[in-house]
Order: structure tokens, then C-alpha cells, then sequence
């Protein structure tokens, strides 16, 4: 149980941003136009969002410098923390976006063929900087029964997804966004299984992603050991609120920030 964390969890929407606009789909197919980042951002920190992800679907050169543009509009808006993902691959790739406006950056496909990558970051510019974001699937074949994949879940890395979590941790990120693959878009509430066993192999930060449909399917992905919750499509589509889902959080005995 995760019952006496002592920091209050956190809630924090995800925008996956594509050419500048915030798009969503299911399993990462079939996107859809939600918006305009910088229109959402400031929603939701108006809201009561204790931080936003920002995560670079495009993340071509093109694609960088349209979310450059658009991380620097959000900061001048929003004062809540900001993370930003995507195609960032190097040291410069960090101090860029960390110039830009972000607080934290979150790194995964690069980190999967460069693990020394993380060290690097973590070392440039603190382990509170660094987000190590884990995309996990169901594999019995591996030690765990989940896998970590890459390109929006259709490829396998090859590698246990709770040992990377663990590597990820030994190499100073300051904490881990776990995004259930299986889950991603499907509203049927996190993997709770996958959140326990990550828990269990860390003693940073998780935070819970992917398979969130309404508020009670939150703090079950506390109690399982998770530290914040991210979601995308049912606060873009303003099936559920922010409100509505620390609400639910304080009910179940976690502290939130105004609830």
C-alpha cells in the first residue's frame, strides 16, 4: 500500500503534440485533433494540474522546433511544471528544451540504445531534470511478464521492463513515467500489476500512465504504489475533470493539492 507517501500526489494531464497541435488516439492509432497545446495548458493549470507532459509525436527536426515554439508559449502562460519528451536524443537535445521553458525532460527510445545517456543528463543537469519514460507491454516470456517496446508500442526493445525501470534508477533519472501499452487509450484503468512490480524495483517517483477511463480508476493506481497519475484524452475531451479526479484521490485517503 502506498498509503503514508507524505507528498501530495500529483495529477497531471499529458499532451501529445503533433506538428504543433495536441492530437490522441487509442494504442497510439487513429489520431485525433484535441487542440491547442498552449490553449489546453492554460486550462488545466486554471484547473488545479500539478504538472503537464508534453510529449512530441513529430519529434522530426521539423516537429523539435514546432514544440520549441510551443513549450516557450506554454511557459510564458503556465506555472506549473512542465515536462517534455520526445526524439530527444542528446545533451543538447536537454539544454535546449530546459531553455525553452521545461523543467524535466523525459527520454526513451534513446536511452533504450544509449543507456549511458541517462548518467550523462543526470549528471549535466540533475536527476530532478530526468524522466526515464518506460512504454510496457505484456510478455510472458520475459522475466517479469512485461516487455519494454518502442515506437508507440509496436516494437519490442528486448528488454525486461522492470529492470530498465531499475537501470533507470541506477542511473540517476530522478523518476520513471510508466505507460502501460496495453492500457494506452482503452479507458479500462491503469495496470495495476505493472505499477506494483515497478514499485517494487524503485525507490523513485512512478508515475502511472495509460488505460485511465474515469476518476475511481485513479487511486487504485495509487495504492499500487504510484506517486502521480497522468492522463490524456478523457481531460482533453473534458469527459473527466481534474477536479473530479483529485476529488476522488483525497476520498481514498491520499493528499492532493486542491482537491
Amino acid at each position: 500500500m502506498n498509503k503514508s507517501v507524505g507528498v501530495a500526489i500529483r495529477v497531471i494531464p499529458c499532451l501529445d503534440v503533433d506538428q504543433g497541435r495536441v492530437v490522441k488516439g487509442v494504442n497510439f492509432q487513429g489520431l485525433k485533433d484535441a487542440g491547442d497545446p498552449v490553449e489546453l495548458a492554460a486550462r488545466y493549470d486554471a484547473e488545479g494540474a500539478d504538472e503537464l507532459t508534453f510529449l512530441d509525436v513529430s519529434a522530426s527536426k521539423h516537429g523539435r522546433g514546432t514544440m520549441l515554439d510551443v513549450v516557450r508559449r506554454t511557459a510564458e502562460q503556465v506555472f506549473i511544471p512542465l515536462t517534455v519528451g520526445g526524439g530527444v536524443r542528446s545533451v543538447d537535445d536537454v539544454d535546449e528544451l530546459l531553455r525553452a521553458g521545461a523543467d524535466k525532460v523525459s527520454v526513451n527510445t534513446s536511452a533504450i540504445a544509449r543507456p549511458e545517456l541517462l548518467r550523462e543528463l543526470s549528471h549535466r543537469f540533475g536527476a530532478q531534470c530526468v524522466v526515464l519514460s518506460v512504454d510496457a507491454r505484456r510478455n510472458p516470456k520475459m522475466p517479469s511478464g512485461f516487455e519494454v517496446t518502442t515506437h508507440g508500442g509496436t516494437k519490442s526493445a528486448g528488454l525486461d521492463a522492470i529492470e530498465w525501470a531499475r537501470t533507470g534508477e541506477d542511473m540517476g533519472v530522478g523518476e520513471i513515467l510508466l505507460n502501460s501499452m496495453d492500457g494506452d487509450g482503452t479507458k479500462a484503468g491503469f495496470d495495476i500489476e505493472l505499477i506494483e512490480k515497478v514499485r517494487a524495483a524503485v525507490s523513485i517517483p512512478v508515475i502511472a500512465s495509460g488505460g485511465a477511463g474515469k476518476a475511481e480508476h485513479f487511486p487504485p493506481a495509487i495504492a499500487a504504489g504510484a506517486n502521480a497519475v497522468l492522463a490524456a484524452s478523457i481531460f482533453h475531451f473534458q469527459e473527466v475533470s481534474i477536479g473530479e479526479v483529485k476529488k476522488a484521490i483525497a476520498q481514498a485517503g491520499y493528499e492532493v493539492r486542491n482537491a
